[in-house]
């Protein structure tokens, strides 16, 4: 595990310990403000219920590096290139969800190095998964010269 490293050190096979945590309606609106999704399904519409924006999954990522890579990004700054998400099932506030994370892959494609991160998100009360998530990370790009 690359703990106490950079994320640019993170190697197929790291695994990012489980998070378990209640969603709240503070954390879907402050989100949600941040990356200007302003429908109501967001904020608690004509219902009250709040919806799970899809993209939040990468705030679990986030606190993944944070907490197991805590020398930040590395020499390189690095850049969200992609992220695929398969819904199975609602998340809403009020559920108690786990998160876990892997590195599925690294590869070089056209002088970039790239990481694949795998998160599930599951039902903490009955471990039903409620979300898939594939994110894809450029670490680095090599220019014709060499340099970073």
């Amino acid at each position: 595990m690359a703990k106490g490293r950079y994320t640019s050190d993170l190697d197929v096979g790291d695994e990012f310990a489980p998070m378990t945590y209640e969603v709240t309606p503070f954390c879907i609106r402050e989100y949600c403000h941040s990356v200007e999704l302003h429908q109501e399904a967001f904020h608690g519409g004509a219902d009250g219920a709040q919806a799970w924006a899809v993209p939040m999954v990468h705030m679990d990522k986030l606190r993944f590096y944070h907490r197991d890579c805590p020398e930040g990004s590395g020499p390189n700054a690095r850049i969200h290139y992609e992220f695929d998400a398969t819904w199975t099932d609602q998340i809403k506030v009020g559920d108690r969800v786990t998160t876990e994370g892997r590195v599925a892959r690294r590869l070089t494609r056209r002088n970039r190095e790239y990481v694949e991160i795998e998160v599930e998100i599951r039902s903490a009360a009955d471990g039903k998964v409620k979300l898939r998530y594939k994110d894809t990370t450029v670490l680095s790009y090599r220019t014709k010269g060499g340099a970073s």
